[in-house]
Protein backbone atom coordinates (compact mmCIF):
# COMPACT_ATOMS: atom_id res chain seq x y z
CA UNK A 1 0.00 0.00 0.00
CA UNK A 2 1.29 3.46 -0.93
CA UNK A 3 -0.08 6.56 0.76
CA UNK A 4 0.48 9.53 -1.55
CA UNK A 5 -0.29 13.07 -0.46
CA UNK A 6 0.62 14.90 -3.66
CA UNK A 7 -1.42 16.36 -6.48
CA UNK A 8 -0.22 14.70 -9.69
CA UNK A 9 0.04 11.13 -10.96
CA UNK A 10 2.20 10.25 -13.95
CA UNK A 11 1.75 6.81 -15.50
CA UNK A 12 3.74 4.62 -17.84
CA UNK A 13 1.70 2.45 -20.23
CA UNK A 14 3.40 -0.83 -21.20
CA UNK A 15 3.63 -3.06 -18.13
CA UNK A 16 1.86 -0.49 -15.95
CA UNK A 17 -1.62 0.27 -17.30
CA UNK A 18 -1.50 -2.42 -20.00
CA UNK A 19 0.19 -5.78 -20.40
CA UNK A 20 3.53 -6.07 -22.16
CA UNK A 21 2.06 -8.95 -24.18
CA UNK A 22 -0.63 -6.69 -25.69
CA UNK A 23 1.93 -4.12 -26.78
CA UNK A 24 4.30 -6.66 -28.33
CA UNK A 25 1.91 -9.30 -29.63
CA UNK A 26 -0.91 -7.02 -30.81
CA UNK A 27 0.21 -3.42 -31.34
CA UNK A 28 3.72 -4.11 -32.64
CA UNK A 29 2.46 -7.01 -34.75
CA UNK A 30 -0.25 -4.80 -36.29
CA UNK A 31 2.29 -2.11 -37.15
CA UNK A 32 4.64 -4.61 -38.81
CA UNK A 33 1.80 -6.18 -40.78
CA UNK A 34 0.45 -2.88 -42.11
CA UNK A 35 3.47 -0.60 -42.45
CA UNK A 36 4.23 -1.44 -46.09
CA UNK A 37 0.68 -0.80 -47.30
CA UNK A 38 0.40 2.31 -45.13
CA UNK A 39 3.53 3.86 -46.61
CA UNK A 40 2.43 3.00 -50.14
CA UNK A 41 -0.94 4.70 -49.60
CA UNK A 42 0.17 7.72 -47.54
CA UNK A 43 3.83 8.42 -48.39
CA UNK A 44 2.99 11.73 -50.09
CA UNK A 45 1.39 13.11 -46.92
CA UNK A 46 3.86 15.49 -45.24
CA UNK A 47 3.69 13.99 -41.74
CA UNK A 48 4.15 10.45 -43.05
CA UNK A 49 6.96 11.44 -45.41
CA UNK A 50 8.73 13.31 -42.62
CA UNK A 51 8.55 10.35 -40.22
CA UNK A 52 9.67 7.91 -42.91
CA UNK A 53 12.60 10.10 -43.94
CA UNK A 54 13.63 10.48 -40.30
CA UNK A 55 13.63 6.70 -39.88
CA UNK A 56 15.83 6.41 -42.97
CA UNK A 57 18.26 9.02 -41.61
CA UNK A 58 18.28 7.47 -38.14
CA UNK A 59 19.00 3.96 -39.39
CA UNK A 60 21.36 4.89 -42.20
CA UNK A 61 19.29 3.22 -44.89
CA UNK A 62 19.33 4.86 -48.33
CA UNK A 63 15.59 4.70 -48.91
CA UNK A 64 13.30 7.64 -49.62
CA UNK A 65 9.53 7.37 -49.17
CA UNK A 66 8.71 8.66 -52.66
CA UNK A 67 9.97 5.55 -54.52
CA UNK A 68 8.95 1.86 -54.25
CA UNK A 69 12.52 0.74 -53.56
CA UNK A 70 12.98 3.50 -51.02
CA UNK A 71 9.77 2.58 -49.20
CA UNK A 72 10.85 -1.06 -49.07
CA UNK A 73 14.15 -0.07 -47.49
CA UNK A 74 12.36 2.09 -44.92
CA UNK A 75 9.86 -0.67 -44.13
CA UNK A 76 12.67 -3.15 -43.47
CA UNK A 77 14.50 -0.61 -41.31
CA UNK A 78 11.34 0.18 -39.33
CA UNK A 79 10.55 -3.50 -38.76
CA UNK A 80 14.08 -4.03 -37.50
CA UNK A 81 13.64 -1.18 -35.03
CA UNK A 82 10.34 -2.68 -33.85
CA UNK A 83 11.87 -6.13 -33.44
CA UNK A 84 14.68 -4.66 -31.35
CA UNK A 85 12.24 -2.47 -29.38
CA UNK A 86 14.21 0.68 -30.15
CA UNK A 87 12.56 3.79 -28.72
CA UNK A 88 12.83 5.76 -31.95
CA UNK A 89 10.76 8.96 -31.96
CA UNK A 90 9.99 8.92 -35.74
CA UNK A 91 9.14 5.21 -35.55
CA UNK A 92 6.74 5.83 -32.68
CA UNK A 93 5.18 8.68 -34.64
CA UNK A 94 4.67 6.43 -37.67
CA UNK A 95 3.29 3.61 -35.54
CA UNK A 96 0.73 6.00 -34.08
CA UNK A 97 -0.49 6.88 -37.57
CA UNK A 98 -0.79 3.20 -38.47
CA UNK A 99 -2.59 2.32 -35.25
CA UNK A 100 -5.13 5.08 -35.87
CA UNK A 101 -6.61 3.02 -38.70
CA UNK A 102 -6.75 -0.03 -36.46
CA UNK A 103 -8.39 1.68 -33.49
CA UNK A 104 -10.88 3.69 -35.53
CA UNK A 105 -11.90 0.64 -37.57
CA UNK A 106 -12.35 -1.50 -34.45
CA UNK A 107 -9.59 -3.92 -35.42
CA UNK A 108 -7.65 -2.78 -32.34
CA UNK A 109 -9.09 -2.52 -28.83
CA UNK A 110 -6.62 -1.51 -26.14
CA UNK A 111 -6.06 -3.75 -23.15
CA UNK A 112 -5.97 -2.18 -19.70
CA UNK A 113 -5.76 -4.00 -16.40
CA UNK A 114 -9.09 -4.23 -14.55
CA UNK A 115 -7.99 -1.89 -11.77
CA UNK A 116 -7.03 0.91 -14.17
CA UNK A 117 -10.43 2.38 -15.21
CA UNK A 118 -11.81 2.76 -11.66
CA UNK A 119 -8.52 4.18 -10.40
CA UNK A 120 -8.33 6.77 -13.21
CA UNK A 121 -11.94 7.78 -12.59
CA UNK A 122 -11.44 8.04 -8.83
CA UNK A 123 -8.24 10.07 -9.13
CA UNK A 124 -9.72 12.44 -11.70
CA UNK A 125 -12.93 12.90 -9.70
CA UNK A 126 -10.83 13.65 -6.62
CA UNK A 127 -9.03 16.46 -8.45
CA UNK A 128 -5.72 14.78 -9.18
CA UNK A 129 -3.79 15.78 -12.28
CA UNK A 130 -3.36 12.42 -14.04
CA UNK A 131 -1.09 12.22 -17.09
CA UNK A 132 0.67 9.65 -19.25
CA UNK A 133 4.37 9.40 -20.13
CA UNK A 134 5.18 6.73 -22.69
CA UNK A 135 7.69 6.10 -25.46
CA UNK A 136 4.66 5.69 -27.73
CA UNK A 137 3.69 8.92 -29.47
CA UNK A 138 1.13 11.27 -27.93
CA UNK A 139 -1.22 10.42 -30.81
CA UNK A 140 -0.84 6.72 -30.07
CA UNK A 141 -1.50 7.30 -26.37
CA UNK A 142 -4.69 9.23 -27.10
CA UNK A 143 -5.89 6.50 -29.46
CA UNK A 144 -5.00 3.82 -26.92
CA UNK A 145 -6.91 5.33 -24.00
CA UNK A 146 -9.74 6.41 -26.28
CA UNK A 147 -10.39 2.85 -27.47
CA UNK A 148 -9.97 0.49 -24.51
CA UNK A 149 -11.98 -2.59 -23.64
CA UNK A 150 -13.42 -0.46 -20.80
CA UNK A 151 -14.39 2.38 -23.13
CA UNK A 152 -12.98 5.87 -23.61
CA UNK A 153 -10.76 6.76 -20.66
CA UNK A 154 -9.29 9.99 -22.04
CA UNK A 155 -11.68 12.15 -20.01
CA UNK A 156 -9.73 11.16 -16.89
CA UNK A 157 -6.39 12.34 -18.30
CA UNK A 158 -5.13 15.93 -18.38
CA UNK A 159 -2.06 15.43 -20.55
CA UNK A 160 0.37 13.19 -22.40
CA UNK A 161 4.15 13.11 -22.84
CA UNK A 162 6.34 11.12 -25.21
CA UNK A 163 10.01 11.05 -26.17
CA UNK A 164 9.76 14.52 -27.72
CA UNK A 165 9.89 15.70 -24.08
CA UNK A 166 13.01 13.61 -23.54
CA UNK A 167 14.18 10.01 -23.01
CA UNK A 168 12.34 8.19 -20.26
CA UNK A 169 15.56 7.17 -18.52
CA UNK A 170 16.90 10.70 -18.08
CA UNK A 171 16.31 12.88 -15.02
CA UNK A 172 15.88 16.04 -17.10
CA UNK A 173 12.75 14.60 -18.75
CA UNK A 174 10.95 14.37 -15.41
CA UNK A 175 12.09 17.85 -14.40
CA UNK A 176 10.58 19.14 -17.64
CA UNK A 177 7.32 17.26 -17.08
CA UNK A 178 6.97 18.59 -13.53
CA UNK A 179 7.49 22.12 -14.83
CA UNK A 180 4.86 21.59 -17.53
CA UNK A 181 2.41 20.23 -14.94
CA UNK A 182 3.09 23.26 -12.78
CA UNK A 183 3.86 21.12 -9.74
CA UNK A 184 6.95 20.56 -7.60
CA UNK A 185 8.36 17.11 -8.47
CA UNK A 186 7.68 15.86 -4.93
CA UNK A 187 3.95 16.40 -5.58
CA UNK A 188 3.97 13.90 -8.47
CA UNK A 189 3.84 10.11 -8.20
CA UNK A 190 5.39 8.29 -11.17
CA UNK A 191 4.37 4.67 -11.73
CA UNK A 192 6.34 2.40 -14.07
CA UNK A 193 7.63 -1.15 -14.41
CA UNK A 194 11.12 -0.05 -15.57
CA UNK A 195 13.74 0.53 -12.89
CA UNK A 196 15.83 3.00 -14.90
CA UNK A 197 12.75 5.17 -15.50
CA UNK A 198 11.83 5.09 -11.82
CA UNK A 199 15.42 5.96 -10.88
CA UNK A 200 15.38 8.98 -13.21
CA UNK A 201 12.06 10.18 -11.78
CA UNK A 202 13.31 9.72 -8.22
CA UNK A 203 16.50 11.65 -9.04
CA UNK A 204 14.26 14.48 -10.29
CA UNK A 205 12.48 14.51 -6.94
CA UNK A 206 9.28 12.61 -7.80
CA UNK A 207 7.66 9.96 -5.64
CA UNK A 208 7.79 6.56 -7.34
CA UNK A 209 5.97 3.24 -7.41
CA UNK A 210 7.11 0.08 -9.20
CA UNK A 211 4.34 -1.78 -11.04
CA UNK A 212 4.55 -5.56 -10.72
CA UNK A 213 2.12 -6.80 -13.36
CA UNK A 214 1.77 -10.30 -14.88
CA UNK A 215 4.45 -10.81 -17.54
CA UNK A 216 6.67 -7.94 -16.40
CA UNK A 217 10.42 -8.32 -16.38
CA UNK A 218 12.34 -8.31 -13.08
CA UNK A 219 12.93 -4.80 -11.76
CA UNK A 220 16.52 -3.56 -11.89
CA UNK A 221 17.03 -0.21 -10.19
CA UNK A 222 19.49 1.86 -8.18
CA UNK A 223 16.90 2.98 -5.63
CA UNK A 224 14.38 1.07 -3.56
CA UNK A 225 10.94 1.77 -4.98
CA UNK A 226 7.72 0.81 -3.25
CA UNK A 227 5.91 -1.83 -5.27
CA UNK A 228 2.28 -2.33 -6.23
CA UNK A 229 0.38 -5.04 -8.07
CA UNK A 230 -2.74 -2.91 -8.54
CA UNK A 231 -3.59 0.77 -8.65
CA UNK A 232 -6.02 0.01 -5.83
CA UNK A 233 -2.96 -0.15 -3.58
CA UNK A 234 -2.36 3.60 -4.08
CA UNK A 235 -4.17 5.66 -1.45
CA UNK A 236 -4.41 9.36 -2.19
Amino acid sequence: MIVFGGQGILLDVEGTTSSIAFVYDVLFAYAKEHIAAFLEQHAIEPAVAEAAAAIAAETGCVGQPDTPAGRTAIVLAAIDLINRDIKSTPLKRLQGMIWRNGFESGQLIAHVFDDVPPALANWADSGFDVRIYSSGSIEAQQLFFGHTAAGNLTRHLRGHYDTTTGPKREQASYVAIAADMGLPPRQILFVSDVGAELDAARAAGMATAAAFRPGNRPLESLYDHESIESFAEITC
